[in-house]
């Protein structure tokens, strides 16, 4: 069975659907699909170049490890970090976890050229758990107007893709 997200920036209202890579990355697909609505600040990548994400709590019973892994992500694929106490993250975020300080980085990749090498951390590979199969467009439009403008006040949702709501979509 096909599995659906929806990716939504709230402000700007511009919504994208994308499938579940359940047969390459099953472990970390299955863990997202659990944890939905995951919702947050949207930031842009300073480094990997268009990508938007958004950082949230650890979600999973246990964590994927690596699976289906990347350093360059193509346009439309979904990325699932998880981000290790002692990694530079902006500072709201080091307060999701009070314990270890770890989060979750969940990130939609909306062009092409783009290298996951971080200065301080050097290549920081992620898991593609997702590809985004319906207006990745409008969520490219939308990328590069978060980077030139800046995303203060803009969420990013994840959330389950069922029933009615494929149907809006043309999907079933």
């Amino acid at each position: 069975m096909v599995r659906y997200i929806e990716i939504v920036l709230e402000k700007r209202d511009v919504r994208c659907v994308a499938r579940l890579l359940d047969e390459e990355a099953p472990r970390t697909a299955e863990a997202v699909w659990r944890a939905l609505p995951q919702a947050g600040d949207v930031y842009h990548a300073k480094y990997a170049n268009h990508e938007i994400y958004t950082l949230v709590p650890i979600f999973a019973e246990k964590e994927p490890g690596f699976e289906y892994p990347t350093i360059t992500p193509i346009p439309g694929d979904l990325v699932y970090f998880y981000i290790r106490s002692g990694t530079w993250v902006p500072r709201e975020a080091t307060e999701m976890d009070a314990n270890s300080h770890a989060v979750i980085d969940l990130a939609v990749f909306y062009d092409r050229n783009n290298l996951l090498l971080s200065p301080a951390e050097g290549f920081f590979p992620g898991n593609v758990f997702g590809t985004i199969v319906k207006n990745l467009e409008a969520m490219k439009e939308a990328g590069y107007r978060i980077w030139r403008e800046g995303g203060i006040g803009e969420r990013l949702i994840f959330r389950r893709l069922e029933g009615e709501a494929l149907k809006k979509w043309g999907l079933e």
